[in-house]
C-alpha cells in the first residue's frame, strides 16, 4: 500500500511538473499579446466540434484574465438554414451566399441576435467572463451597403447584377462602443447584422464583419474559426504560414478554392488595413485559441504582410 501510494504521489508530482512547465512556455506569449486586441470569428461549423461553446468560451475568458481585448464576431449558417426549413422559407444561394429577402431576414436577425448570440454570451459568463451581445446595428457599429454581386458570361462577356436582397457588406464600422466596453471588463459578442442608411437591416458574413472590424480596431490578430484545419497544399498537407503575396498566388493556381477563398480574401484585406496578422483555425479542435496564440508552433495557416 505504502508503495502504491508513493507511486501516486510520483505521478502528481510529475503532472504538476509538466503544468508549471506549460505556464513558464506561455509566459513570453501572454506578455506580447497583452493589451491588444484580438477579434475571433466563431463560425457556426465551428460551434459543433468536440468541445463545444464550453471550450471556446473558457479560452476567450482565459485570453481576457492575462490582459488580451478578445472582440467575438459570430457566424451562424448552419443555425439559420434549420430555422428557414422549419418555418418553410425556401433558401436559395447564389455563389454561396444566401438570397434574402424580407421574410428570410426578419428570421436572420432573430437566429442571430437571438438565440446564437445569446447562447455565446450566457456561455462565456458562466465560465467566468463578463460578455454582452451586441448587433451591428447598436450604435451604428456596422454601416452596411446593399452588396452588388455581378457575374459576367464566360461566353458573351456580358455582365450582370444578381439581386441578393438584404445582403450587404460594410460601408463604415464605428468602434466607439467596443472602445468603451474593452476599457471594463466586457467582452463584446457581435452578431454581423448591419444597418442601411435608411435603417434597413443587412445580412453580412461573419468573416467580412469579423475583418472589417478588426481593420477598423488596428487589432494585433484576426483569427477565423472554422471547420477545416487551415490552408492545405496541393499534397493536402497544412501550410503554416502566408504571405499576402503568396496567397494571393495560391488563389490565382487554384489551390485555395472554393470556400477557402472567401476566408483568405478577408485575412489579406484585415491585413492590409493594418491588423497584424490573421489565422485560420480548425474551431472543432478542444482549446485551438490558447494552442494557436500561447505555443511555439500554432495551429492553422498564419497570414501576414510580409
Amino acid at each position: 500500500m505504502a508503495d502504491e501510494g508513493e507511486e501516486k504521489n510520483l505521478r502528481l508530482m510529475a503532472r504538476w511538473r509538466q503544468t508549471g512547465r506549460v505556464l513558464v512556455e506561455a509566459l513570453p506569449f501572454i506578455l506580447k499579446y497583452d493589451q491588444k486586441t484580438i477579434v475571433v470569428k466563431y463560425g457556426g461549423n465551428a460551434m459543433t466540434g468536440s468541445g463545444g461553446t464550453d471550450d471556446f468560451s473558457q479560452d476567450i475568458v482565459l485570453m481576457k484574465q492575462t490582459g488580451i481585448d478578445p472582440v467575438v464576431v459570430h457566424g451562424g449558417g448552419p443555425q439559420i438554414g434549420a430555422m428557414l426549413k422549419k418555418l418553410d422559407i425556401q433558401s436559395r444561394f447564389i455563389d454561396g451566399l444566401r438570397v434574402t429577402d424580407e421574410a428570410a431576414v426578419e428570421v436572420v436577425e432573430m437566429v442571430l441576435t437571438g438565440s446564437i448570440n445569446k447562447h455565446i454570451v450566457t456561455a462565456i459568463n458562466a465560465a467566468g467572463g463578463r460578455a454582452v451581445g451586441l448587433s451591428g446595428k447598436d450604435g451604428n457599429m456596422v454601416v452596411a451597403r446593399k452588396l452588388a454581386l455581378t457575374k459576367t458570361d464566360p461566353v458573351s462577356g456580358k455582365v450582370t447584377v444578381e439581386d441578393l436582397g438584404f445582403v450587404g457588406e460594410p460601408d463604415a464600422i464605428n468602434p466607439e462602443i467596443l472602445y468603451t466596453m474593452m476599457k471594463s471588463e466586457i467582452i463584446p459578442v457581435i452578431a454581423p447584422i448591419g444597418v442601411g442608411p435608411k435603417g434597413e437591416t443587412y445580412n453580412i458574413n461573419a468573416d467580412t464583419v469579423a475583418g472589417a472590424v478588426a481593420g477598423a480596431v488596428k487589432a494585433e490578430r484576426l483569427v477565423l474559426l472554422t471547420d477545416v484545419e487551415g490552408v492545405l497544399d496541393k499534397d493536402k498537407k497544412l501550410i503554416a504560414h502566408l504571405t499576402v503575396s503568396e496567397a494571393r498566388a495560391l488563389i490565382q493556381d487554384g489551390t485555395i478554392s472554393g470556400g477557402m477563398i472567401p476566408k483568405i480574401s478577408t485575412a489579406i484585406e484585415a491585413v492590409e488595413a493594418g491588423v497584424n496578422a490573421a489565422v485560420i483555425l480548425d474551431g472543432r479542435i478542444p482549446h485551438v485559441l490558447l494552442l494557436e496564440l500561447f505555443t511555439e508552433h500554432g495551429a492553422g495557416t498564419l497570414i501576414t504582410a510580409g
